[in-house]
């Protein structure tokens, strides 16, 4: 088998339910994995939507994601700091999950959840590294990369 991610929460292609959508309540979903390469010392994760109208819109990055893990749990970096994981910045100014808020109107926007199999056990990032500067980081330590698309379009008015 290939490395994989999925969630109990939605299939891949499916729609995201309201309560991981920052109109919902803005957890993150839960997230597995399976068939990470034996080499794999670490993982990195983040979340884009390309569909948004100024371009990829990234809302969330976590990294350093131990090597024994093979899942995330619901509402991951929410709340107070209590793991080692680092966080990036994601395009709202946060350090933690943010999840789809597309333009109300704008239609169906596919949400990209990137979980990339790292050769080192630790990317070294200054605290408030953005979310595209972790990602730039991981890349030449990829080894694999899964992905998983969930879909979502907004009901209510909003900010972005």
């Amino acid at each position: 088998m290939a490395f994989m991610l999925e969630s109990p929460a939605f299939p891949n292609g499916g729609s995201i339910p309201r309560k991981y959508a920052r109109e919902g309540a803005n957890l993150s979903p839960p997230l597995r994995w399976k068939e990470a390469p034996p080499e794999t010392r670490s993982f990195a994760l983040i979340v884009e939507d390309p569909d948004a109208p100024s371009g990829v819109f990234r809302h969330w990055a976590i990294y350093n994601i131990d090597r024994q893990r093979d899942q995330l749990p619901e509402g991951t970096t929410r709340g107070a700091k209590t793991e080692s994981l680092g966080h990036g910045v994601n395009d709202f100014g946060n350090a933690h999950y943010d999840g789809p808020q597309p333009p109300r109107g704008h239609g169906i926007h596919h949400y990209h959840f990137r979980l990339a199999a790292l050769d080192v056990e630790t990317l070294k990032l200054g605290e408030g590294a953005r979310v595209d500067a972790v990602w730039a980081r991981a890349r030449p330590h990829i080894i694999a990369e899964a992905e998983l698309i969930g879909t979502f379009e907004s009901s209510q008015p909003n900010d972005r």
